[in-house]
């Protein structure tokens, strides 16, 4: 299949959660893809913490969820994203389920940077697409987005939407043809989805 041989993509960086998990957050590597432009194709000008910083929110984010630590996970979400969530609503939408996208070993994809992007609170914005995959062959993507309003401060949690594909719809790791063109999900350069 011509899919499996564009599969390498996914030799990224992995990130690897769990309860066993390092306190520390690992670098992305270098096959991680990165996009730094703006919509006019102007290139942003980052500091070097800036990536480490906004991936030890989104390692310290996931990590908290695979430990079931909702209260620090939902401690990390921005305030207009906690109004928007209650928080008993929100625990309670993840208690329900029995394993979660965090579960498995996430590999980051692509890292996408946004500044002050139109209809948002101002700041430097940083997208994390993923794909995780769980022991049980069920296959999660997704992205999480982390906002900081201003250098110095502390990154947040703003949005996260995550797509579960069950093991039965997935054939040699890789999901079915039919299912891979409706996921909502980046899964490399080249590999068609609905994304």
């Amino acid at each position: 299949m011509a899919i499996d041989r564009r599969w390498g993509i996914f030799a990224a960086a992995a990130l690897f959660i769990g309860t066993g998990a390092a306190a520390q957050s690992p670098l992305l590597g270098a096959d991680v893809e990165r996009v730094t432009a703006d919509a006019d194709g102007k290139e942003l000008q980052l500091e070097a913490s800036d990536e480490r910083e906004a991936m030890d929110r989104f390692a310290a984010y996931t990590m908290a969820l695979a430990r079931r630590d909702y209260d620090a996970a939902y401690a990390m979400l921005r305030l207009s994203l906690q109004a928007a969530s209650p928080r008993l609503e929100w625990e309670m939408n993840l208690r329900k389920r029995p394993v979660l996208w965090a579960d498995g070993t996430i590999r980051v994809l692509r890292l996408s940077w946004y500044r002050d992007p139109a209809g948002q609170p101002p700041g430097l914005y940083a997208a994390f697409d993923f794909r995780g995959d769980r022991k049980n062959r069920t296959m999660d993507c997704g992205y999480v987005v982390v906002h900081r309003t201003a250098p110095g401060a502390a990154f947040s949690v703003v949005r996260t939407d995550i797509s579960e594909v069950p093991a039965e719809m997935m054939e040699e790791g890789v999901p079915k043809a039919d299912v891979l063109r409706q996921l909502p999900c980046y899964l490399g350069k080249g590999i068609a989805t609905a994304f």
